[in-house]
């Protein structure tokens, strides 16, 4: 029996280190995503010290966010389409974000991801970042690719 409170990031990589996603970083962000249908879901809550300006959230931890949502919900996809009990670890091959507004940090943000193209080892995902109001502030379009054994990232979940 799966526990629905845990996120993709906790139930799979526990002891993952990395800024945006690593439940083992102290100093992360901590996206949390979780699987909903043929989305992936994420909700966070930005602070202070993530502001570019009073108010509005930095590019970069936008970008942060996006990017390893998006990782993620390849992951996943990767792995309940080849039949495994964990995802591959994937890394990302590109990405573009697109800032579409400035995305208030007075309120918590929500991520939605879906693959839109899928071949063999790698999945190109369309993410969207919207305000706590419902707003589309950042949009997101990324290869993600599962990494074979001899690559830096291979072990890291």
């Amino acid at each position: 029996m799966s526990d629905d409170s845990l996120s993709l990031q906790e139930r799979y990589a526990p002891t993952n280190a990395c800024f945006g996603c690593g439940p083992a970083n102290p100093n992360g962000v901590h996206v949390r995503s979780f699987a909903r249908g043929d989305e992936v879901v994420a909700e966070w809550t930005p602070q202070q010290n993530y502001e570019a300006f009073p108010g509005v959230l930095n590019g970069g931890i936008i970008g942060t966010l996006l990017d390893c949502h998006c990782n993620w919900t390849a992951a996943y996809h990767l792995m309940q389409s080849s039949g495994a009990d964990s995802p591959p670890c994937t890394v990302t091959a590109d990405y573009a974000i697109k800032l579409l507004r400035p995305t208030p940090t007075d309120g918590p943000v929500s991520l939605s991801a879906r693959v839109v193209e899928s071949l063999g080892d790698r999945a190109t995902v369309e993410g969207t970042l919207f305000s706590h109001a419902g707003k589309p502030c950042a949009s997101c379009r990324g290869t993600f690719v599962a990494v074979k054994e001899g690559h830096p990232a291979f072990h890291r979940w």
